[in-house]
């Protein structure tokens, strides 16, 4: 199965300056939930983003830079490669996530309603090739300022 984990404002904006221009506890404790254990397929830029490769979890960065090389990281260099090695959860950034809406099979989306400044976006996808399965209201505290929902989507079957 191929998944895709993604957090993003109104407008589809998932970055600004190489990073989310957010801070939500709640939405990095739910990624850690569904993606520890896993393997996780992010970019080159991503991953430097992060700074190191995330514990409890296999990291594979999808890169064109054949040189690119990080302890603790698989680097593979073809979206063949990546769907050969089974389930994954696409991690990001915009350009891997455009690379893999078409073949993608679930879809977890945290939607922060926040009108924010960014130049990096969510990729548009067609909302009529899924089913909203689940939404779960975030809970809005002095930690995670925004309001927010925890979204998955999944394919439908005649849509593949």
């Amino acid at each position: 199965m191929i998944s895709l984990i993604v957090a993003y404002a109104n407008n589809q904006v998932i970055g600004k300056d190489g990073v989310m221009p957010w801070h939500l506890p709640a939405d990095l404790k739910h990624v850690k939930e569904l993606t520890t254990g896993q393997t996780i397929v992010m970019g080159r830029k991503t991953l430097e983003g992060i700074g190191k490769p995330l514990p409890n979890r296999r990291n594979v960065v999808l890169t064109r830079n054949l040189d690119f090389h990080m302890p603790g990281v698989d680097v593979v260099h073809t979206k063949e490669e990546v769907l050969a090695l089974g389930d994954v959860i696409i991690f990001g950034g915009a350009e891997i996530y455009r690379q893999f809406l078409d073949v993608v099979d679930r879809m977890y989306i945290t939607e922060i309603h926040l009108d924010t400044q960014g130049d990096t976006y969510f990729p548009a996808w067609d909302r009529d090739a899924f089913t909203l399965v689940d939404k779960r209201e975030g809970i809005i505290d002095e930690k995670n300022r925004y309001p927010h929902a925890f979204c998955t989507y999944e394919r439908k079957s005649d849509m593949k």
